[in-house]
């Protein structure tokens, strides 16, 4: 069987130069082996935000007498709230394949093995293609700590399952997907400590705004212990748990100990997946850290041969795969198009919300790149205080010499939705006074921009 395209990794990169492709008249065949809509869809984005949400509405509830409306709040069901989960993404990846099967794409269920740039095996059947996109993601990466090994262990598909809370969790990792779960976790009340190696939690995030937001969760009984390395697990017996508790022993500077916990959730990063499936076979170009390279097309050493989303580990989030998806399939079609990282939104969905986007003031200061911060509460909207009462948030704007915008940085909801009028005024290199030009709707909480400015 001979196509236009073969992709290997249905998850948002994979899907979307699938569609996209297809959606242009071209024969695509795409390989995956678990479930469409990869980690994302399945196990990531989408379910995350779907528990965060209903344990938001849980917090909006006990507060709600801060808007004079008079709540009950009996509790909460956390198995509904994992079936709900499932839910949603099981209509989800359905839509997904409606979405495939509309533009005509053959999809293929099961381990691709590439023999060479221009075939694939997978089960008996060998598939020819002319072009080739590789969007095989990421997976946990679960670092050898001495323990590790010997201990029930959560990581994120865990953590997502849980339909029996712990008294007590273990982060260890404050990065996004870290503090997401302490936050999920918190607001069902569970006490939570997050272990982060570095002095800082979320790393690559603005730090004022970063440590704003631990703030916030140690005033809710979130227990941070920063600069602090995990130097061994062990299961151990605890009165009052019939299950072995885990203790993590650590090391803080000249000093060490130890805690007990009754579950421990890894969440230090991930890593290309690039085993498994023949990519030694096409002798592709990497940097010195084995990372693949590619043009500004995302076309890689290999003509014809395109690498998308986590495997190429420039930005390993879902919205900067879509994009790379989208630049590979218009080179191919020969659309002119190139990938640009310097617009490319970070969120945490915590509560409150926090979102980033361009530089940071460690990044400008690292570069020696001149800038001056204009900085607001986000209490300066009126629809920011309308909504959130008694909450504090900020506004960040990095700003160079001649006014062009180059940062944002916001903490407070909906910063997930509003950030990305930060990230056209970049995308677009706009001066102050150009953006300030822009007429907000009032009242919105978009308006903090306009007032920043």
């Amino acid at each position: 069987m001979r196509f236009n395209v073969a992709i290997i990794g249905g998850g948002p990169a994979g899907y979307t130069a699938a569609e996209a492709a297809g959606k242009a008249g071209l024969s695509v065949v795409l390989f995956e082996k678990k479930n469409v809509g990869g980690v994302c869809l399945n196990e990531g984005c989408i379910p995350t935000k779907t528990l965060l949400y209903s344990a938001k509405t849980l917090d909006n509830a006990r507060h709600a007498q801060k808007y004079a409306v008079n709540v009950t709040v009996d509790g909460f069901d956390v198995s509904k709230i994992v079936a709900r989960k499932q839910k949603v993404v099981r209509k989800l990846v359905l839509g997904v394949k409606s979405k495939l099967t509309t533009q005509k794409v053959q999809l293929v269920n099961g381990e691709a093995f590439m023999e060479d740039a221009h075939h694939i095996r997978c089960g008996e059947e060998v598939y020819e293609c002319e072009n080739l996109l590789l969007c095989t993601g990421s997976e946990t990466f679960v670092p050898p700590i001495p323990g590790v090994q010997d201990i029930p262990y959560w990581t994120h598909r865990e953590a997502l399952d849980c339909k029996e809370l712990p008294q007590t969790l273990t982060i260890v990792g404050g990065g996004v997907i870290g503090m997401e779960f302490a936050s999920y976790f918190t607001s069902l009340g569970v006490k939570v400590t997050v272990i982060e190696l570095l002095d800082e939690i979320l790393g690559g995030l603005d730090k004022e705004i970063a440590a704003l937001l631990r703030a916030e969760y140690k005033k809710r009984g979130v227990d941070f212990m920063l600069s602090t390395k995990v130097k061994g697990f062990q299961k151990v017996l605890t009165e009052g748990n019939p299950e072995a508790s885990i203790k993590v022993e650590y090391e803080q500077g000249e000093d060490a100990g130890f805690i007990i916990s009754d579950k421990v959730l890894l969440s230090m990063g991930r890593r290309p997946v690039t085993k498994g499936f023949g990519l030694e076979n096409l002798a592709l170009q990497t940097d010195e850290r084995g990372r693949i390279v590619t043009d500004k097309h995302m076309q890689t050493s290999v003509k014809g041969v395109y690498a998308c989303g986590d495997l190429t580990g420039s930005s390993m989030l879902a919205h900067t795969a879509v994009r790379e998806a989208e630049v590979a399939v218009h080179h191919l079609l020969g659309k002119e198009d190139e990938m640009a990282y310097n617009a490319i939104p970070g969120v945490v969905y915590t509560n409150p919300e926090v979102a980033s986007m361009g530089y940071t003031e460690e990044a400008l200061q690292r570069e020696g790149i001149p800038y001056r911060i204009s900085r607001l509460p986000m209490a300066f909207s009126g629809r920011f205080v309308a909504e959130n009462e008694g909450v504090n948030g900020v506004c960040k704007l990095l700003l160079a010499e001649d006014d062009t915008l180059l940062g944002a940085h916001l903490l407070g909801n909906p910063a997930s939705e509003i950030i990305t009028l930060a990230g056209m005024a970049i995308a677009l290199k706009l001066k102050a006074d150009d953006w300030k030009k822009t007429v907000f709707p009032h009242p919105t909480v978009g308006e903090i921009f306009k007032e920043a400015l």
